[in-house]
């Protein structure tokens, strides 16, 4: 039998106080740097040998192997060691990223090097993510989880922002071994400070030891019988379904309508980065009293922005930009602290799997129907739909009576 609330293990100290867990955030912080690094090595290495097509389908190809995997590494993080899985699986990204590096010595890099090392990193990342992802409930106290989020997320967005504009430099000048060594050292931090500092306060429920398939199978008999829980896997699913298609392909299309160039399309993603680094960053300074009505509501102001990105004049678009990256910052923390907070520990890895597979399998479908659309019809129409829509969605957790009570704030005693 298994139970929903951890067992403490240590008394964690005060949020801005933990020294631990802030350096955590900070060597996260790096390794996503280094991700972000790598990503651009990669798509530019397969751009420069390969043609467009075959340029995609590497950068795409960690995606599906990712998707079959990731259910299973749902069922790993809620069975084994969180940490002694994110040590071994990150020190596989190491030896990868090593193997790359030293094959790029040899010989030229070539279309097979390239997809060798997507599909590792989509394996590996299968069976990393969901133990990462039970890793706040395992260090701080439930009512630290939203700023825990908030300076995670600020931090990992930064990061990247960093890492992504190291890259270009990098792989112009140390080319894709270069880029791949750097990476490398990123994960190879990561697995030292784990196995040196990183410690539980924490001890979560584990799920008994079954076969896979029933572990699978338990995970989502569980998200039947479970409407709380059911309802945040839905909303932290489908969170990028919506605004992922309008400002993955709509405001490109926006911007070659009205002739306003490729400098509006990246001034509207830097909006859309300070937005969400700002968002995720005033959970800290503003915290709503009630954590999933506050996340919720974000979610339809984003929804009403995105219809607005089909709309107006250049300088509307940037706002409705800037207004998506708050809300998605916003919402991303409080939605995340309140479902590790109330989900059931010993199912916490499986319930984090599956918010990840919207992006994995739903995500392609999504830009294809926006594009059709915009393809057939006004380009204000695939907009209107796609925000309305989630405008529309939150009427069902809004409307539950838990999430308008929810508050993860310490009781009186």
């Amino acid at each position: 039998m298994t139970t929903a609330e951890p067992r403490q293990l240590v008394e964690p100290p005060e949020f801005r106080r933990d020294a631990r867990v802030h350096a955590w955030i900070g060597v996260k912080a790096l390794s996503d740097a280094g991700d972000a690094l790598w990503s651009i090595a990669l798509a530019w290495t397969a751009v420069q040998i390969a043609s467009p097509a075959v340029a995609g389908l590497v950068v795409a190809a960690g995606t599906v192997p990712r998707a079959l995997v990731l259910v299973f590494g749902g069922v790993l993080a809620d069975r084994a060691n969180a940490r002694r899985v994110m040590m071994l699986f990150n020190a596989l990204r190491v030896v990868v990223l090593i193997a790359v590096a030293l094959w790029v010595l040899a010989e030229p890099p070539s279309i097979a090097v390239l997809l060798f090392a997507a599909i590792a990193f989509g394996v590996c990342d299968a069976f990393y993510e969901p133990s990462a992802g039970t890793i706040a409930r395992q260090l701080v106290r439930p009512s630290d989880l939203p700023a825990y989020g908030a300076v995670a997320q600020t931090a990992s967005r930064l990061g990247t922002m960093a890492g992504a504009a190291a890259g270009g430099v990098l792989v112009a000048h140390a080319g894709l071994g270069g880029s791949a060594t750097a990476n490398a050292l990123t994960f190879t931090l990561v697995v030292a400070f784990i196995a040196i500092w990183l410690r539980p306060r924490f001890a979560l429920a584990r799920a008994p030891r079954e076969s896979a398939l029933r572990g699978i199978a338990q995970g989502f008999a569980h998200l039947g019988q479970n409407a709380t829980t059911r309802t945040l896997v839905l909303a932290l699913s489908g969170l990028n379904l919506a605004v992922g298609p309008a400002v993955g392909i709509g405001l490109a299309l926006r911007a070659h309508e009205q002739h306003w160039g490729a400098q509006a399309v990246g001034l509207f993603e830097a909006l859309l980065g300070l937005g969400a680094a700002l968002g995720a960053i005033s959970v800290a300074r503003w915290r709503p009293r009630k954590e999933a009505r506050g996340g919720f509501w974000a979610l339809v102001v984003q929804g009403a922005a995105i219809i607005a990105l089909g709309l107006g004049p250049l300088w509307s678009v940037a706002a409705a930009a800037f207004v998506i990256g708050c809300t998605a910052g916003y919402a991303s923390v409080l939605l995340s602290a309140t479902f590790s907070a109330t989900v059931d520990t010993a199912y916490l890895g499986r319930m984090s799997s599956l918010t990840r597979l919207g992006d994995d399998c739903l995500m392609p479908l999504a830009m294809a129907v926006f594009g059709l659309i915009a393809s057939s019809s006004a380009l204000w129409l695939p907009f209107a739909l796609f925000g309305g829509g989630m405008m529309a969605l939150m009427i069902l957790p809004l409307r539950n009576p838990l999430f308008r009570a929810l508050s993860l704030r310490p009781t009186a005693a």
